[in-house]
């Protein structure tokens, strides 16, 4: 059997190295999660894992630009399917709403929490996350259709971020979905102008 080409090999590991780091970080949060840990879980030596990644943060990293590349990829592929018109407010809202649910974002928020008390793993945290936190944003202005030119609306797709950032809080510790749904279900009517302008500015070209 042919061997697999070296690059390719090294994208398998690099991949296969950012996966257990983002399973480790949501199962066994930031002091749990070691170089050697996330080696073992990926099945590779240490000394691989270090090759492609020579320090904790470097490959924590990695992990959250490939959680973040994830979602929105995700997101994209939903909004692809969604109607047109008010209607679309509801599947965006709650689209948006459980952004911050899951193993995905524990496996953040245990860095979040970690850095607030660790300087080397804020310095790397602090200017990816805005980062993470402007193509968040970004997402959000194109599902919706948001006009940011008109007063009020980019604090209200702001704030609809933030409201989905509390409800996945809310949902580590107990199954929040039904309150979520109809959270969401109350947002959408908000959200609602914003979407029926988008669609009458494209009815309009």
């Amino acid at each position: 059997m042919a061997r697999e080409p070296r690059q390719e090999r090294s994208r398998t590991t690099r991949r296969r190295l950012v996966d257990a780091a983002v399973e480790c970080l949501a199962e066994l949060g930031w002091n749990g999660t070691t170089v050697g840990v996330i080696a073992e879980r990926a099945g590779v030596s240490r000394g691989a894992a270090q090759h492609h990644f020579p320090t904790r943060e470097q490959l924590v990293v990695a992990a959250v630009e490939f959680l973040t590349e994830e979602q929105i990829a995700e997101l994209r592929e939903q909004a692809a399917a969604l109607p047109e018109g008010p209607s679309r407010a509801g599947p965006v809202a709650r689209m948006l709403l459980n952004l911050y649910t899951g193993p995905k974002f524990r496996a953040a928020l245990h860095l979040w929490v970690a850095a607030s008390t660790d300087e080397a793993l804020r310095a790397v945290l602090a200017p990816l996350e805005a980062q993470v936190g402007r193509e968040a944003h970004r997402m959000a202005v194109e599902l919706l259709g948001a006009d940011e030119s008109r007063q009020g609306v980019r604090e209200t797709v702001q704030a609809t971020l933030d409201l989905a950032r509390g409800l996945g809080l809310a949902n580590l510790l107990t199954d929040d979905t039904k309150r979520r749904e109809q959270i969401a279900r109350q947002w959408a009517t908000l959200l609602e102008p914003m979407v029926a302008e988008r669609s009458s500015s494209a009815g309009a070209r």
